[in-house]
């Protein structure tokens, strides 16, 4: 089976997914500079939470800015 003609990947509606992926991109990338730019952070070393970050969209970066983020600084 072609999965590009006609195949499941054919049936996704990618015009529509395109802004969710499109502000998933920008909240990691958001996420990675604040990691980078933050002179601390909680619990973890900086690129712990950069991995977690990428692989867990977008729980990862939520639990960053919720829990890791050193927010005395």
């Amino acid at each position: 089976m072609d999965l590009w003609h006609g195949g499941p990947v054919s049936d996704v509606p990618w015009a529509a997914l395109a802004p969710i992926l499109l502000l998933a991109l920008g909240f990691v990338i958001w996420v990675l500079v604040d990691i980078a730019r933050a002179p601390s952070v909680k619990y973890l070393p900086k690129w712990a939470w950069m991995v977690i970050s990428v692989i867990s969209i977008p729980v990862g970066g939520i639990v960053y800015l919720l829990l890791g983020r050193d927010r005395d600084q």
